[in-house]
């Protein structure tokens, strides 16, 4: 097993904090880059996170008290159990091998709280890990290998190149052409999301981390790895003529029977990086051939019967990390905590829903 020995790489994430404040904490980082400067040296590269959020909003419309992403979600409850590798390669309490809880979110991509479920496109696991003495660990989780942008300035290009014209109501096919052809890593998400067929249950979808982090283990040798949730019974997917069929709203009742009938499980593999591998882009999966090892299993135990539960205040911010796991200097991962920040505030004046 390779294992890159920099564990000053990259900046540690300080946030252990009490259970209690899991919203605070989410927010908190964000707090540090806008009025301090104190941010990870990726985050330098951020865009002005009021800005992305108006441009979210400008261009996928607002729908007051949901999220500006993954608006359309359903909250569940959950409990992951570390493996022997997890704890070989990383100090953390999540692989003690004792059931940890975990607060699940499962939701379909973009700003429609009213989005079909039986289109093809993104697909969400975001969890949040209550780990012992206070610690938390937050992960966003996304139904492709890929982000939507390499960079903070290129996403938010993106998001602006697709604000519709007044006089249309659509987006100029002109401006959205243009910045895609300079900017061809924005369309690698949406190509792998044709390829693919509509998701048959949340329960049914492999979740990708996308960005590269550090296990360190109890020497403190940093491994360097990209992660992904697999479901232990595969993946499932409908053809065109099921889809159609389900209809637009069928995925939080499809995963609330499932679980009655057997909770879901889902293998949480860490793909080993080696010298060379970039860990510093969304948009560049590690080489196929890159060692496996299963860190543990999240078992999915029970869904919400409504629009509430847990999740309506967290963020599920992936800079906030528990010890013993370290953030990559990818600049899409350092800019994400800011905008969550700015969408929670925004959702808590109008009133959270989901």
């Amino acid at each position: 097993m390779f294992r890159r020995s920099s564990p000053s790489a990259v900046p540690r994430n300080p946030l252990c904090l009490p259970r209690q404040h899991a919203v605070a904490a989410a927010a908190l980082p964000a707090l540090l880059w806008l009025t301090t400067g104190a941010a990870p040296a990726a985050a330098q590269d951020a865009v002005d996170p009021t800005r992305l959020v108006d441009a979210f909003e400008a261009s996928f419309g607002k729908y007051e008290g949901y999220r500006r992403s993954g608006a359309k979600g359903v909250c569940a409850r959950g409990e992951f159990v570390g493996s022997a590798d997890g704890r070989a390669l990383s100090t953390s309490s999540a692989f003690s091998g004792r059931p940890v809880p975990v607060i699940v979110r499962f939701s379909v991509g973009g700003a429609n709280p009213r989005a079909a479920d039986n289109a093809k496109g993104q697909r969400n696991l975001a969890l949040q890990f209550n780990l012992p003495d206070g610690e938390v660990w937050q992960m966003g989780n996304i139904s492709a290998p890929v982000f939507g942008a390499e960079n903070p300035a290129q996403f938010l290009g993106r998001v602006e190149s697709l604000r519709p014209d007044p006089a249309t109501k659509a987006p100029d096919p002109a401006r959205v052409k243009a910045f895609a052809d300079a900017n061809p890593q924005v369309l690698l998400q949406g190509q792998y999301f044709m390829r693919q067929p509509v998701p048959a249950s949340f329960a049914g979808v492999n979740y990708w981390g996308v960005h590269a982090f550090g296990f360190v283990d109890g020497r403190g040798t940093t491994q360097w790895g990209k992660w992904v949730f697999e479901p232990v019974g595969g993946t499932l997917g409908l053809s065109d003529d099921e889809a159609k069929a389900r209809g637009p709203n069928f995925l939080a009742d499809e995963l609330r029977e499932r679980v009655k009938a057997k909770p879901p499980v889902f293998d949480f593999v860490l793909q080993l990086a080696q010298p060379g591998d970039r860990l510093d882009s969304a948009v560049t999966p590690l080489p196929e051939d890159r060692r496996r090892l299963s860190l543990g299993q999240l078992t999915i135990t029970g869904v919400a019967p409504d629009g509430g539960g847990d999740c309506l205040a967290i963020t599920f911010n992936p800079m906030v990390l528990p010890k013993g796991i370290q953030p990559s200097a990818d600049p899409m991962l350092a800019a994400r905590a800011a905008p969550y920040a700015v969408g929670l505030g925004r959702r808590l004046v109008e009133g959270p829903k989901q």
